[in-house]
């Protein structure tokens, strides 16, 4: 019995193989064109995909070094340094004098020195000006 059924599993299977090759035989010859078109369509598009993301792939930023002479000429201390990274972050004062424990008062004094040294009134200007003298990243 379970002989007799394997065979006729393995007949249906035979059949239905059989079926879907001279489906898709028919399918070929009368759709070629179309067929074509899509494959042509996908090939592009995959290309298209593949050249996008290697052309705009972004190269890694060079790693950011602090201009030493910048820093020495102007006369800013380490501190002040660590304060006008702060700044750039866009910590207020009190929080900038809790990250280094000191009294809200130094960092003003800190930030009002900065201002005089690099010759701005204001943070914005200070951060600005810091980073195009390669001071902070």
């Amino acid at each position: 019995m379970k002989r007799t059924i394997a065979l006729y599993a393995f007949a249906l299977a035979l059949a239905a193989l059989i079926l879907s090759w001279l489906e898709f035989k028919y399918v070929t010859r009368v759709h070629a064109g179309e067929i074509y078109l899509v494959l042509i369509a996908a090939g592009f598009t995959a290309l298209g995909a593949w050249a996008g993301a290697r052309l705009t792939r972004k190269a890694p930023p060079p790693d950011f070094e602090t201009n030493r002479a910048a820093l020495a000429s102007l006369k800013i201390t380490s501190r002040e340094h660590e304060t006008l990274t702060a700044l750039a972050d866009g910590l207020t004062n009190k929080e900038i004098a809790r990250r280094f424990n000191v009294s809200p008062n130094t960092v003003k004094t800190q930030v009002s020195s900065l201002y005089e040294k690099l010759g701005v009134s204001r943070r914005t200007q200070a951060v600005q000006k810091a980073r195009e003298l390669a001071l902070i990243p």
